[in-house]
């Protein structure tokens, strides 16, 4: 089949089309910013849903198509990723396109369990509001609905791994908050099995479009997934922390503030509502049980470090960033100027040059707080302080050589603190 793929650069994206390019699918990948063409069956469109909002713009995209599958979506609104135009409008456009042509092709859409007559959130309602308009519309259709997905290279999952191995969890509220996860692979497999068994999963004649859940094979609590995570990660027992359901919720504001978060007030409220449904259908478009959870963590020495480091980098980053700031406010004045001036003079800095000397380290030292805190892109930074901080380490024990032999070692602790940053220097990504 020729099938048209939107979002095919996405974490599920990504995947069904590996899938359907194994199942001998050609296949038009539809994204932002086209990959490369490494494979003789596939080709790559330039598309941008939040601004591809026209019926007529898909109109001609899809010249040939047999199939469509939809794979947009984003879990948090930002800059110009809405749920309005990402989830609605340019879904509609498309399937309108779609029942307009000639010879209309099968549509896929990736949705959502909880995209449904009890969705609360802008999340759940917007992708409810394109599948309702889809299932208006004279198309063989499908809805695929699935519960929370596991990925190794998604970032829920990075996330949860990150959150089952810290030394304590957070149970956010009293709820149930049950989840039903299915592994990426399982997902991707489905919707490749929803076309060749279209026919008999469908019925040749009903062409109303038929929602799909895609669920692991049992349900369990919100927490107890993340202490199956840890024990696959094979670490010990989790300790939960349980926040009274107010506390929770305001755990959850504060975090729905911060960039790139995945819990806020809206992500709370579906997950105390639940994310669970049948297996039947998945099992039975799988033509086995879908994977089981216990096996999501496939190399469990790696993926257990690597789920460490994503939350001891920052914290270890937040220690970088105070000792800079403290020791900007102590040489600002806390700490006798006078003496500080005699400590300069003594270094080999004229008088007149102590004051600016002085009050120039200290404020570059703030900067250094700041930005360890606060920049994206921090490779520069840490050379910059692996610099200063042995510039600093070779003048003092040349010229104040007490300090080498100071009983609190204020000179030799230097040496951890630049093995931390040399660690991150090598470790982050930015």
């Amino acid at each position: 089949m020729r099938i048209l793929l939107t979002g095919a650069t996405g974490f599920i994206g990504t995947h069904v089309r590996d899938a359907l390019l194994a199942e001998g699918h050609s296949v038009r990948c539809a994204a932002r910013h086209p990959g490369p063409q490494r494979h003789p069956r596939l080709s790559w469109l330039a598309v941008d849903f939040s601004r591809d909002t026209d019926q007529s713009v898909w109109q001609q995209r899809l010249d040939g198509i047999d199939a469509v599958i939809n794979t947009v979506g984003i879990f948090r609104e930002h800059d110009r990723q809405r749920f309005a135009a990402l989830h609605v409008d340019a879904p509609r456009a498309l399937f309108a396109a779609c029942a307009a042509s000639a010879r209309p092709p099968t549509v896929i859409q990736l949705s959502a369990l909880g995209a449904d007559a009890k969705a609360d959130t802008a999340y759940h309602l917007s992708k409810k509001a394109a599948d309702d308009y889809l299932a208006s519309l004279p198309l063989r259709a499908y809805i695929v609905q699935p519960s929370l997905v596991y990925g190794k290279d998604g970032v829920s999952a990075r996330a949860f791994k990150t959150f089952a191995s810290m030394p304590c969890a957070l149970r956010l509220g009293h709820a149930p908050q049950l989840v039903q996860p299915i592994h990426v692979d399982d997902v991707a497999a489905a919707i490749v099995n929803l076309l060749r068994q279209d026919s008999a999963v469908h019925g040749e004649a009903n062409p109303a479009a038929l929602r799909v859940p895609l669920v692991g094979p049992r349900a369990l609590p919100f927490i107890d997934y993340l202490a199956a995570l840890r024990a696959a990660l094979g670490m010990g027992r989790l300790r939960v922390l349980t926040l009274p359901d107010a506390l929770a919720r305001a755990v959850a504001a504060v975090a729905g503030k911060l960039p790139g978060a995945l819990l806020d007030a809206d992500a709370l409220r579906m997950l105390n509502r639940g994310n669970s449904a049948d297996p039947a259908l998945t099992e039975r478009l799988l033509g086995r049980a879908p994977r089981s959870l216990e096996s999501f963590v496939e190399d469990p020495d790696a993926e257990r470090v690597q789920a460490k480091l994503n939350w001891l980098l920052p914290v270890l980053r937040a220690a970088l960033a105070a000792v800079w700031i403290a020791t900007a406010i102590v040489s600002a004045g806390l700490y006798p100027v006078a003496d500080s001036y005699r400590l300069l003079e003594r270094a080999g800095v004229p008088w007149a040059w102590a004051p600016l000397m002085l009050y120039g380290a200290a404020g570059f030292d703030l900067l250094m707080g700041i930005g360890t805190l606060w920049l994206k892109r921090r490779r520069w930074l840490w050379h910059a302080q692996l610099a200063l901080i042995g510039f600093y380490t070779v003048v003092i024990a040349w010229k104040l050589p007490e300090f080498l032999l100071h009983p609190y070692g204020p000179l030799t602790k230097n040496l951890p603190m630049l093995a931390a940053i040399w660690l991150l220097a090598e470790l982050e990504e930015t």
